[in-house]
C-alpha cells in the first residue's frame, strides 16, 4: 500500500486521528507492512512481544484458550501493552481474511509517543475502553 493511503488509513484511526501529515509520514520512515494469509497468527500468546501492528486491511481474531475474544478490522491495533512494557503477549491475533499490518517495533513507537503525546492519550483511552468491555463480559458470564 502506498505511502499516501496509509496515511489516509491512519488518520482514520482514533490513535493517529489528531497527527499531522508530516508526522505520520515520519512515522512510516520506521514502520514496515506485513502481509499474512488467513489463518496464520500474526503474534503469538507468550511470546515476546516487540512490536506495534495496526490493521490496514483485512480482519483478524484474538484468542485465547480457544476462546474468541474479539474480532480487529480495518484500524484496529494491537500490540500496545508490549510496546510499554515488553512482556510476553496476552493472546494469539489470527488472520482471519488476507490481512496487511503496519507494524512499528517498540523503540519506534516509544520515540513517536515521545514526541507525540496525542497518541499516547489516544492509546490509554483505547485500553481503557477494552478493560471496561472485558469487564462487563467477565460480570455478564459470572
Amino acid at each position: 500500500m502506498e505511502n499516501t493511503k496509509i496515511i489516509e488509513a491512519l488518520k482514520k484511526t482514533p490513535i493517529f486521528a489528531k497527527s499531522s501529515d508530516e508526522s505520520l509520514a515520519s512515522l512510516l520512515k520506521s514502520a514496515i507492512q506485513k502481509t499474512v494469509q488467513a489463518g496464520t497468527k500474526i503474534v503469538e500468546k507468550g511470546q515476546s512481544g516487540l512490536g506495534f501492528y495496526l490493521i490496514l486491511q483485512g480482519k483478524a481474531d484474538v484468542m485465547s484458550g480457544g476462546k474468541k475474544l474479539a474480532e480487529f478490522g480495518e484500524g484496529s491495533f494491537f500490540g500496545e501493552l508490549s510496546v510499554i512494557d515488553g512482556a510476553p503477549r496476552t493472546a494469539d491475533v489470527v488472520a482471519k481474511t488476507e490481512t496487511t499490518c503496519l507494524v512499528l517495533s517498540q523503540w519506534a513507537m516509544r520515540s513517536i509517543i515521545g514526541t507525540h503525546p496525542e497518541i499516547a492519550l489516544s492509546m490509554l483511552e483505547e485500553l481503557a475502553h477494552r478493560l471496561r468491555v472485558t469487564d462487563e463480559t467477565h460480570n455478564r458470564c459470572s
